[in-house]
């Protein structure tokens, strides 16, 4: 794994915080010259450190109105079921994020949906129907923040 320096650590910092910002703006704000930047940017994306772009959609102008958290429980825990779960609740259209994880559940799965009801389907047409599922827990989301800092010392670590 090639390693990054001081200068593509306040690369990554500067598009974390806006990926709209320009070559130009970020050649200033680290005092090189716009090809350096450029040239940094380039090797970042190549090497797997800037993995894409996105713009952050307020929900709330697509009719989503709910967000919540899915805790799901398999009673099958065999590469097969893992696979066959995970490959199903990623392609639903509500589904934002998807995390296996260590405890007493298997999944937290983030969706984003219109009111209550239709949360419930999604729980229960498109979660628990699914045959290795054993339990779900459904917490709502009021509100969530995202620390650009701490996600940059999260990435430092490949896994």
């Amino acid at each position: 794994m090639k390693r990054i320096d001081r200068i593509d650590e306040k690369i990554i910092q500067l598009y974390q915080k806006d990926a709209r910002i320009t070559n130009k703006s970020v050649a200033a704000e680290i005092g090189v010259a716009p090809s350096t930047a450029l040239e940094r940017t380039r090797r970042l994306e190549d090497i797997g450190v800037f993995t894409g772009y996105h713009a952050n959609v307020n929900p709330a102008f697509l009719g989503v109105r709910l967000l919540a958290m899915i805790a799901v429980r398999l009673s099958k825990h065999d590469p097969n079921a893992v696979h066959r779960f995970t490959n199903h609740v990623i392609a639903l259209p509500e589904v934002r994020d998807v995390y296996h994880v260590a405890g007493e559940n298997d999944f937290l799965v983030h969706v984003a949906v219109r009111d209550s009801t239709h949360l419930r389907t999604v729980v229960l047409e498109g979660i628990t129907a699914q045959p290795e599922v054993e339990h779900v827990e459904t917490n709502l989301i009021f509100g969530h923040q995202r620390d650009p800092i701490l996600e940059s010392a999260w990435e430092e670590t490949p896994f």
